[in-house]
């Protein structure tokens, strides 16, 4: 159980067959405005449970999904099907499921660019959307990087072991203190069938990932085809969203706010008071 959260799940189809993504509920069922949050490529929809209670207590409903093949969702029999157009379908059926008409989406990296994917669709459901950490173009060195440790499978023998990697990996997300990294750590690994601890998530998700070669991506026709209220938070030290894009990210499509976040790279964890709080603003501003 997520303490704090009401818990549930949607079918989706994929050529496979149909799967089970889960989400996890706060705020009250029939608040004004729904808030969906959707984290980032090995991660799971509880990395925003510190937004999601404070964004609750201003009344807010907030719903965090795991994506397929993370956290407590299915994994995907074919593991070709962990593609971006599995997961736009995947959140459709989602926000179908929610009953609202319009919604806020806040992305983290690959949280962002489904949201972006989304957001450019013609009478689309997103009516403000907050990119953390990821723009329309992602250089081809930021890629390779994430390359080198999407999918990997390692095994901990105690939580302690699994607290080293998951520091060492996610050192971009910023200074968390002792606590922050233990909560980190115990959301990002479930128990392993032989023993000890895993990853929260189907290592194969990185089997699509480096099929090929990495290229630069450059989706500048989705930002541009944006209109609603957008604001892109940037990690000071990010090598996967540039200044240079941030900046234009400013002047193209919706127009974003931007705001840098000193002491992170990729991608801000939103979990300390200030990053929070600028969201809190962002939102009780719109």
């Amino acid at each position: 159980m997520i303490a704090g959260a009401r818990e549930g799940h949607v079918r989706c189809l994929s050529i496979a067959g149909f799967h089970r993504m889960s989400y996890a509920e706060w705020g009250p069922p029939d608040a004004a405005r729904t808030v969906v949050c959707v984290h980032g490529l090995t991660r799971i929809g509880q990395d925003f449970e510190v937004l999601a209670q404070a964004l609750a207590e201003d009344g807010l409903r907030v719903v965090c999904p795991d994506v397929v093949g993370r956290g407590d969702s299915d994994w995907l029999a074919d593991p070709q099907g962990y593609t971006f157009e599995q997961y736009l379908a995947d959140m459709a059926v989602l926000m179908a499921r929610l009953a609202v008409e319009r919604v806020t989406w806040i992305g983290t990296s690959m949280g962002g660019l489904i949201g972006m994917a989304l957001a450019a669709q013609p009478g689309n459901p997103i009516e403000r959307i907050l990119l953390n950490d990821v723009g329309p173009f992602i250089p081809k060195s930021a890629i390779a990087r994430l390359a080198t440790y999407v999918g990997a499978d390692p095994r901990f023998p105690d939580m302690a072991a699994a607290e080293r990697y998951v520091r060492d990996v996610h050192a971009p997300f910023g200074s968390l203190g002792d606590e922050g990294w233990r909560r980190l750590t115990e959301i990002s690994v479930k128990p392993a069938d032989s023993g000890g601890l895993r990853l929260h998530y189907d290592p194969r998700i990185g089997d699509a990932f480096r099929q090929e070669a990495p290229e630069d991506m450059d989706i500048w026709g989705l930002w541009d085809s944006i209109s609603c209220p957008a604001l892109v938070l940037r990690g000071a030290d990010s090598d996967l969203l540039l200044p240079e894009t941030a900046v234009q990210m400013g002047k193209r499509g919706p127009n974003a706010e931007v705001i840098e976040i000193a002491g992170c790279g990729h991608a801000p964890a939103l979990r300390a008071t200030d990053q929070v709080a600028v969201i809190r603003g962002w939102l009780s501003a719109g």
